[in-house]
């Protein structure tokens, strides 16, 4: 009976993706990956994100706990922001106000459109964080348009 309760348990976690709303397959499980990570390590995943993108701790345990925001919603929150140069109460003003539309909308109200450079550079970063410490993948760098925190990418040219 153990085995089976483990067996469903196991198969709810894989199942259980949550959709972010990016409008993009990938990007949208990189996000899952980063979540399922941040969940078994909090603590971990505060650190990483003041060593990336100098977010206070307090500042990410009160989204975490006051806004309920996931670990991939606070990811991409500080993402945003970063690539923006914009104050992160900013995109959380945003946040709040558009949650149901998905980040995707949430990204275009903060002037990155789909396919741009910096949707790229987002989706690249979470590629790399989303597999950080994946022993299974071994492609980890290839395919990063946004390495070395630049802009750069395959967005489409206007």
């Amino acid at each position: 009976m153990l085995v089976l309760l483990s067996l469903i348990f196991i198969n709810t976690l894989t199942y259980s993706q949550v959709n972010f709303g990016v409008g993009d397959d990938e990007f949208n499980k990189n996000l899952n990956n980063i979540d399922i990570k941040a969940k078994a390590d909090f603590g971990l995943f505060k650190v990483e994100l003041n060593s990336t993108h100098k977010a206070e701790p307090k500042k990410v345990e009160y989204m975490n706990t006051s806004l309920k925001m996931s670990p991939a919603d606070i990811f991409l929150a500080f993402e945003i922001a970063k690539i923006k140069g914009i104050s992160i109460d900013v995109v959380i003003g945003s946040y709040k106000k558009n949650k149901d539309k998905g980040w995707g909308y949430i990204a275009k109200e903060m002037g990155i459109k789909p396919g741009s450079p910096e949707f790229h550079a987002m989706k690249g970063h979470a590629k790399n964080n989303g597999n950080k410490g994946n022993k299974a993948n071994g492609n980890q760098g290839k395919g990063n348009s946004g390495k070395n925190g630049n802009k750069g990418g395959n967005g489409k040219k206007k």
